[in-house]
């Protein structure tokens, strides 16, 4: 064995919250508590931002308390502002270990386009969140988005990515989930993107999150982890994308990324059985 990779667990959140039909709070937690059960450490499983953007999340507080958490599971929910952070208190459980991610995009374009702000303006209404994070003792984790390729201003600059996560981590030093958030990236582009981020943040404070549109994923996965990289983002069944990146369906299936790993020899401690139960719950929800 070449050493041990964390898997991000984003279908319950990322995948479901660009699924069109109602989704029921009881096959929610159904498919969450199965995930609960592989072996997975991390989860992402709702997000607290406005319905009337988001509204498949819209049910998230519902959703966590009714799930059965299961030790050493850590639990995360998206929180894009200060609101947001006060629907997490409202809904937080003492009973389990849960964390915040946050998210900024690494080009301007999509800055404008998703949060109608600048990216330096994006961070800034992120610091007060942070702060009461920290005060709180929760964990926060930062998504950068659109780190080779933008719907809007094309293809992005390895150096402007690297400022980004920069500006982010100058608010905490967290861990940061870089995003091919439309799935063009490759895997010599995905290379140069890491290398240049890699100068300002250890390969082991960084995550990969690639969507498999163009069906890179796996290859910008591989050559992720000859770089260093042992953390990446999945979403079971396949499930998802971004709804507002016009073509980015299907962030890379876990179950796909699991066969990847091991066959390169690394250790997840996920049980792939119980992932392709999830997977079949997973897909029976498009």
């Amino acid at each position: 064995m070449t050493g041990f990779v964390r898997i991000h667990e984003v279908g319950p959140r990322d995948g479901l919250q660009n699924e069109p039909g109602a989704i029921s709070v009881t096959r929610k937690v159904a498919l969450i508590d199965l995930l609960s059960r592989s072996g997975l450490s991390d989860i992402e499983v709702g997000s607290f931002v406005s319905p009337k953007w988001v509204p498949q999340m819209a049910d998230t507080d519902q959703v966590l308390a009714r799930l059965t958490p299961v030790a050493g599971v850590r639990y995360a929910v998206l929180v894009p502002n200060l609101r947001g952070w006060e629907g997490f208190l409202q809904a937080r459980r003492q009973d389990m270990m849960m964390d915040i991610a946050i998210f900024i995009a690494a080009s301007e374009g999509f800055s404008q386009n998703n949060l109608n702000c600048s990216i330096a303006e994006s961070v800034a209404r992120l610091r007060p969140v942070v702060a009461a994070a920290q005060e709180a003792g929760v964990a926060v984790r930062g998504y950068v988005s659109c780190v080779t390729d933008c719907p809007f201003d094309g293809l992005i600059p390895p150096g402007q990515v690297a400022d980004t996560v920069a500006s982010l981590r100058d608010l905490a030093p967290m861990p940061v989930s870089l995003g091919d958030t439309i799935g063009k990236g490759t895997p010599e582009r995905v290379g140069a993107m890491l290398e240049a981020v890699m100068g300002v943040v250890p390969a082991s404070e960084l995550a990969g999150h690639f969507h498999d549109t163009a069906g890179q994923a796996l290859a910008n996965i591989d050559v992720s982890l000859d770089l260093g990289l042992r953390a990446f983002d999945s979403a079971v069944g396949g499930l998802g994308g971004c709804p507002y990146a016009p073509g980015a369906p299907g962030n890379v299936a876990t179950e796909a990324v699991l066969d990847l790993l091991e066959r390169r020899g690394y250790q997840t401690g996920v049980d792939h059985e119980v992932i392709a139960q999830a997977a079949q719950v997973a897909k029976g929800m498009r």
